[in-house]
């Protein structure tokens, strides 16, 4: 695959101690190979990333059969979606859902859909509707978005986020902010109370995983780069050096969550 550093990269992040990747899985059949083949290489798992896309819940249904498909190819170890759409009303989100789930019967890969601005899952209340119509349904809880979402970092939102913990089965270790998906770096003093508060949830999760008896609970160290990372006016230069920062969140959560 044409995918310039792919090697460089791999090799990095398996040296690194993590376990597996999050990535989209391409649409040509011979990346799709290369791709696997690379992974295999570096003894590296993959969680498949992929976003829904269109403008009817239906278009939105029909990329999400044609990424899961291909995804299935790299045998991952889920797939993690980005869902609908925040504009859809819930009954035109659950068609997007309901298609997602007939199709996980059949294929037998794991589907968990991510709490992300943009998307069905975008807010506390909007997730709430949809765990209601669907109880069964699991989440990549990625609240850093929902602190944006809400301008605040949740204080008055208890018991959607006990629920939310309670189907969660992935976290995405990114700390966010009343203003923004994204502090800085989380190690900065600033910070310390958005860090704290989402520590407290993954830790919520990671409590309900022990009492079940969970074998894994995948946990992905989720800073992002330009433009989830700020960059300073005129240069664009982004204020931290964003493989560091994810080093220092796995180092954290390896201390904090045991």
């Amino acid at each position: 695959m044409d995918r310039p550093g792919l090697e460089d990269n791999l090799a990095l992040i398996h040296e690194a101690g993590f376990e597996a990747v999050e990535a989209g899985v391409p649409a040509d059949a011979s990346e799709r190979r290369t791709l696997k083949e690379a992974l295999r290489r570096h003894g590296l798992g993959l969680v498949a990333q992929q976003w829904t896309a269109g403008r009817t819940p239906q278009e939105h249904a029909k990329s999400f059969e044609e990424q899961y498909r291909r995804a299935t190819e790299l045998s991952p170890l889920f797939v993690n979606s980005h869902t609908g759409r925040d504009i859809f009303t819930r009954e035109e989100n659950l068609v997007v859902f309901r298609a997602a789930a007939s199709l996980e019967q059949e294929l037998g890969v794991t589907v968990l859909h991510e709490t992300h601005r943009g998307r069905a899952l975008f807010s506390a209340p909007a997730t709430m509707a949809l765990l209601d119509a669907l109880p069964g349904l699991r989440l990549t809880a990625d609240f850093s978005h929902w602190c944006c979402v809400h301008e605040s970092l949740l204080e008055d939102q208890a018991e959607a986020i006990r629920r939310a913990c309670e189907a969660a089965w992935h976290i995405h270790a990114r700390v966010g902010h009343a203003q923004g998906p994204q502090v800085t770096h989380p190690g900065a003093p600033e910070w310390r109370e958005a860090v704290e508060a989402h520590l407290a949830w993954w830790k919520q999760i990671a409590a309900i995983h022990r009492a079940r008896g969970t074998a894994v609970l995948p946990v992905c160290p989720e800073f992002g780069p330009v433009p989830y990372m700020p960059t300073l006016p005129w240069t664009r230069q982004p204020v931290a050096d964003l493989w560091e920062v994810n080093l220092y969140m796995k180092a954290l959560l390896s201390e904090r969550l045991e």
